[in-house]
């Protein structure tokens, strides 16, 4: 299993290089980076887009993509190295590969006619169609479309007319071919260029979907026009507010006939039009950044309608975002908006999927690297906080917590090779360059303060700032020089390479890394594996002989110096590793970028479980911290010799009384990566009655107790209602007044406080909201608001103020506003309408409604509480952060269902520490997680450890056994361990057995003869029993489970004996047959099929005697499905009800499986990554035949692999592989 588990992905943002870099189809859109194809998809259950997959074998930079128009799972792109690439988005793999295609496809799309044809063009033609499949398959030339006389931007075929195909130019020139017709090159460029060699590119060209001959055309400076592809005339030119205005990109809106949006380039403006208008119908200020792309879904995402139940969130909407909030309408606009949903690219990277009808976004990426990512640093005082340095010229800061941006550079640098955070909090970041020397940037101003020159201009390959003297940084250049200078520009000193290098972690650049002792100037080890250069190195602050390295061979390797052993190899970056770091005080939460234009984290944890255990299983400190000497020594065990480990001893040992709590908290929260662990101790502590007062700052900002929700977010709304803008704002893109009022009085209305949400609204200028709700204060507010409302109206002289006087019944108000407009008769008209009683003068009451409001349940409220965290936490397991989850239901103090989510996300150390420290309220949970973990020391060399946890556990005499039976060593080491757990040796054991089976008690006879030295004795007899009791109608997984679970903890050396086959064979069919009713029960879905099929197979294959019929297995199944799925309402097909005969087969299938005892447990297993797309080599699960998402588990014989999650759920019902052999899994 990996012993470096990823727990985070920041994503690359879009390519602002080519022009067809976005695509959508269905509930799916695309978008390209330099060197990979992001794949985002509707979630349809939470209504939001997630990243489904990264597509990475182009090698150079794509140059475009397109979805098939006639199948949404297959798409083409091409890149810069002459390869086109047909994908299959839903395997997630290539289909089809042509490679040499005579020159860069520099824009490619499908034809519309052909079923399997895609075609390509580079910049000057000719226009080649590689047909994939079919009696035709192979590539072809056009006939016409080549010797161009300008550059092509890019081309579009006609979705209707077969064959028919435009082509954009850079002189602002089209050429257009159709079947039987003339041809026609380089025609209809903008007038203003007739006569002129000035150039005008064509930036975007779109066929009318409704007709066979318009066509719009966008010209970067002139603009766009409609054209009559027939005529070759102009139709209608498009005006523009603004002559600084220019298009970039422009699409269709097929949801509204007629109607088109254009993305302007130098801001992210989105203009609505209406072919039928010269000018634009709305503009939208979307982003401050120009737009690169734009791609409206032609079937718009379907939305759930019950979305109401969901808490509404916009994950990936920073809060610090660049975006624009989003624009209002007066009322004589909203009409002509229409539906549908823009892909938007931006020029810095962002991306967003842009709702036109809520005016919303959907989903936005705020901003991204799009291209090579050459270092990644955290900030030394801020764990959460990482920046990386980019070929793009900027450097950004990243919450690791949220994974979005909280700073960016101004940009324009060049390319920033590396970058030095300023000590302390100093807020200041020093970058290198290849061009323009190195500079200082100041963080929170956002601007520049220093730049450094004295390499000319050389590239500076690394920069280092003194932690020790914060007055000093270190360059290092290509000009071979090593330069340490003040932060005021003076230099120091200067050394001619080859000599010490201050501050500079150089890696040789070779395929090796070399070790040395500086001490005896000596090399003493070659760490061979990578087979391209290394870049980046890191050694562990805590395990001395701990060394990472990152390659440009794609991946990383972890090291044991002390035998120059490879630990772990990681694969799932997509192109050349260049910066390692990890942050002092979270010494196992490490960070990569590469030049595929991520940044990964990743825990370590996992190559120091044993020190892990040691603290949970409190071991004396001697064999959790040791110093460097101990721990490199051959052999040794894992120690941790850091600052971190030493200042935690420090602490512990100042506090008097007990502190396993603060111990096991404090250690849990240094080998936890970010995401959550933190705030799971901060709720743990108000749990067990911590003073308020005690609680960090950022509190607030994470998932709080539910004491605390409303208090905190009432301050929060007097905050934001209050607080002035501050002089530099507060990173990117700041808030404005309006949008920290407008977020006032969202909380305020979600605590209930109408009043103060309307009169925020009334602020806003958004009186109808305030004027909906006001009634809820009461009538008499709502009556005063509609006065004040009207008094303003009349003072605007505005029409509008009609409604209100009338509602109100002020009728002498009204008739003097329109006396006093010289509209006498509508005075007239509304006196006389008074005067008939037909204005009613509203009543005031207040009454009935208020004494029934207090009669409403607060177990109805709680109940609601509950189910609403319910959903949340449920969302964010499902998104692959189980210690969020766990969170979400301490806050309302549920402590089953959080113990639960840690365990199912296999955060079993993590459960412990919390379990341990919560007590009672814990206990089963912490009971359970005890013996699993367990379970992952029953390896070579920590057997001793798993007894140690399993004494732990108050009842714990047959967990003592197992552990005992299982373990291989000879009889002395097997006594030593017994009389550890208090058991008798082997031959006690062998006469116990001998006496409990006379006295008939079999249970005791199979436990005793496991202990003794012919284990295999049990065998026929638990066998014979678990078959007597399928045999009859009334048995139930309780009264089998024991036995078999018993039964499984057999040397597994004894059990694959040749004369123990007949009973092994046996064994595993009803271990597979016991462990689907448990994987129903515990509605471990996805396994379910797998071991009843397994089950079948060793049924089929082996010769055995066990009352299971394949018929019998394969009706179970059926009925399982068939009855199962009514739960789930698929929106494709109406589900055909479950027959007679099933729900029969399946009531006595729940009538044996009665209900889960540990009630969390039920529902799948999903741990930490398992959302995130890997870039690595493809695994297909041996269970199901799908391609592996998240971490992946290797069987026995190292090649098959099955998922980590299935891996666990299956240990969890069924201790044998998959595969058969009797071996026992361990994925814990």
């Amino acid at each position: 299993m990996s012993q470096v588990k990823q727990v985070g992905l920041l994503a690359a943002g879009c390519q602002p290089w080519n022009k067809d870099v976005c695509a959508a189809s269905g509930d799916r859109f695309a978008y390209c980076a330099t060197l990979a194809i992001y794949i985002y998809q509707l979630d349809h259950r939470y209504n939001e887009f997630k990243l489904r997959a990264i597509m990475s074998e182009h090698k150079k930079t794509i140059t475009a993509i397109s979805w098939c128009p006639h199948n949404s799972d297959v798409f083409a792109s091409a890149s810069a190295d002459s390869l086109v690439i047909i994908w299959n988005v839903t395997e997630q793999k290539v289909v089809a590969k042509l490679d040499n295609t005579k020159g860069i496809p520099a824009s490619l799309s499908w034809c519309w006619n052909a079923g399997d044809a895609v075609a390509f063009v580079s910049h000057r033609g000719p226009l080649y169609i590689w047909t994939i499949s079919g009696p035709d398959s192979g590539l072809t030339v056009h006939r016409e479309a080549h010797s161009f006389l300008s550059d092509i931007g890019l081309f579009r075929w006609h979705p209707k007319k077969k064959g028919k195909v435009v082509f954009g130019h850079t002189d602002g020139s089209l050429s257009i071919f159709q079947p039987g017709s003339k041809n026609q090159k380089h025609v209809l460029r903008p007038e203003s260029l007739e006569g002129t060699d000035e150039e005008d590119p064509v930036t975007a060209l779109e066929w009318d979907p409704l007709s066979t001959d318009y066509l719009l055309v966008a010209n970067l400076h002139n603009g766009i026009r409609l054209i009559d592809s027939e005529s070759l005339s102009c139709i209608t030119t498009f005006n523009f507010p603004s002559a600084a205005a220019s298009v970039q990109c422009l699409a269709w809106v097929s949801s509204a006939p007629g109607m088109f949006v254009t993305g302007d380039s130098q801001v992210g403006v989105l203009r609505i039009w209406n072919v039928s208008r010269t000018t634009p119908i709305d503009n939208f200020k979307l982003k401050k950044t120009g737009f690169h792309g734009l791609h409206v879904l032609s079937s718009p995402p379907k939305k759930k309608s019950c979305s109401s139940q969901y808490p509404t969130k916009n994950r990936h909407t920073s809060s610090t975002s660049e975006a624009v909030p989003l624009p209002t309408l007066t009322q004589n606009q909203a009409f002509s908006l229409p539906p549908g949903h823009a892909v938007c690219c931006f020029m810095d990277g962002g991306v967003g999927l842009y709702d036109m009808g809520a005016k919303k976004w959907d989903f936005l990426r705020d901003v991204g690297h799009v291209e090579t990512i050459f270092d990644c640093k955290f900030k030394p005082d801020n764990p959460d906080l990482l920046a990386t340095a980019s070929f793009d010229g900027t450097i950004k800061v990243w919450d690791v917590n949220t994974l979005t941006a909280v700073y960016t550079s101004p940009g324009n640098e060049g390319v920033i090779y590396s970058l030095s955070w300023a000590p302390g909090d100093l807020n200041c970041i020093a970058g290198a360059t290849s061009r323009n020397g190195g500079f200082i940037w100041d963080v929170l101003k956002g601007k520049m303060i220093t730049r450094f020159s004295e390499h000319g201009k050389n590239g500076i390959f690394c920069i280092a700032w003194s932690h020790k003297d914060s007055k000093r940084i270190a360059t290092c250049s290509s000009d071979g020089f090593c330069i340490i200078r003040t932060i005021d520009g003076k230099v120091l000193h200067k050394y001619k390479h080859p000599a010490a290098v201050f501050g500079c972690d150089w890696s040789q650049n070779n395929n090796t890394v070399r070790i040395w002792d500086y001490t005896q100037d000596t090399c003493i080890n070659v760490l061979s594996g990578h087979t391209a250069p290394v870049r980046g190195l890191l050694w562990n602050p805590e395990i001395p002989y701990l060394l990472i390295s990152g390659s440009w061979d794609y991946t990383i390797r972890v090291w044991d110096t002390r035998d120059g052993t490879c630990l772990d190899t990681v694969y799932d970056h997509g192109a050349d590793v260049y910066g390692l770091t990890c942050h002092p005080s979270r010494p196992f939460t490490m960070a990569s970028c590469s030049r595929d234009s991520t940044v990964r984290l990743w825990s370590l944890t996992p190559l120091i479980s044993t020190v892990q255990i040691n603290i949970l299983a409190d071991r004396c400190w001697d064999e959790i911290i040791g110093n460097t000497d101990r721990a490199v020594e051959s052999g040794a065990p894992p120690l941790l010799c850091g600052k971190v480990s030493r200042d935690i001893k420090q602490e512990l040992e100042k506090l008097s009384g007990n502190p396993r709590e603060k111990k096991l908290r404090w250690f849990s929260e240094c080998f936890s990566p970010p995401g959550g662990s933190k705030n799971l101790w901060d709720l743990v502590a108000v749990i067990k009655g911590q003073d308020d007062t005690l609680l960090p700052q950022n509190y607030c900002k994470g998932i709080m107790h539910m004491k605390h929700l409303t208090r905190f977010r009432m301050s929060k709304a007097q905050e934001l209602t209050t607080v002035k803008m501050s002089k530099f704002g507060g990173g990117i893109g700041a808030p404005s007044k309006e949008e920290r009022l407008k977020e006032a009085a969202e909380i305020h209305l979600r605590l209930g406080q109408i009043q103060q949400y309307c009169e925020l609204m009334i602020e806003l200028g958004e009186w109808d909201k305030a004027l909906s709700v006001a009634p809820g204060v009461s009538m008499n507010y709502w009556r005063k608001l509609m006065q004040r409302r009207a008094d303003q109206l009349i003072q605007e002289e505005n029409d509008d103020v009609i409604p209100y006087c009338i509602a109100i019944g002020d009728v002498k108000k009204l008739v003097s506003f329109f006396t006093s407009r010289g509209q006498l008769k509508e005075a007239l008209l509304v006196a006389q309408a008074a005067c008939e009683g037909n204005i009613q003068m509203s009543t005031l009451s207040t009454t009935s409604g208020s004494s029934n409001s207090g009669g409403n349940n607060t177990d109805d409220y709680n109940e609601l509480l509950h189910n609403v965290s319910k959903e949340l936490a449920e969302w964010y397991f499902q998104d692959g952060h189980a210690v969020l989850a766990a969170c979400c239901h301490l806050a309302v103090e549920n402590i089953e269902l959080a113990m639960a989510n840690l365990i199912r996300g296999n955060e079993l150390e993590l459960a412990i520490s919390v379990g341990t420290v919560l007590g009672e309220s814990a206990a089963q949970a912490t009971h359970y997680a005890l013996e699993l973990l367990a379970r992952k020391c029953m390896t070579v060399t920590t057997w001793d450890l798993a007894a140690d946890l399993l004494m732990m556990i108050p009842d714990n005499k047959l967990q003592l056994v197992k552990l005992c039976a299982f373990y291989p060593g000879c009889i002395a080491e097997i006594n030593d361990l017994h009389e550890k757990c208090n058991l008798p040796d082997v031959e006690e054991c062998m006469r116990l057995a001998e006496t409990s089976q006379a006295d008939g008690d079999i249970f005791e006879t199979i436990k005793y003869y496991l202990l003794s030295t012919e284990p295999e004795k049990a065998l026929p007899l638990g066998i014979q029993y678990v078959k007597e009791q399928l045999c009859g109608s009334d048995w139930t997984l309780d009264s089998v489970c024991p036995y078999l679970d018993l039964l499984s903890y057999i040397r597994t050396e004894r059990l694959v004996l040749h004369r123990c086959s007949e009973f092994r064979n046996e064994l595993l069919i009803l271990c597979g047959y016991i462990g689907a009713l448990l994987a129903i029960r515990r509605q471990y879905n996805s396994i379910v099929p797998a071991l009843y099929e397994y089950t079948s197979q060793l049924l089929k294959r082996r010769e055995v005697s066990v009352p299971l019929k394949i018929e019998q297995l394969s009706e179970e199944l059926d009925a399982w499905r068939a009855c199962t799925q009514l739960n789930k309402s698929t929106n494709e097909s109406p589900c055909t009800p479950p027959s007679e005969s099933q729900r029969t087969v399946y009531s006595v299938l729940e009538s044996r499986m009665q209900e889960e005892p540990l009630k969390g447990m039920v529902g799948p297993d999903y741990v930490t990554g398992s959302n995130l797309p890997s870039h690595s080599d493809v695994h297909i699960s041996c269970l199901t035949g799908l391609r592996i998402q998240g971490p992946v588990f290797f069987l026995e014989d190292g090649k098959s692999a099955i998922s980590l999650n299935d891996a666990l759920m299956w240990a969890k019902v069924n201790p044998f592989s998959p595969l058969g052999t009797g071996i026992r899994l361990n994925p814990f």
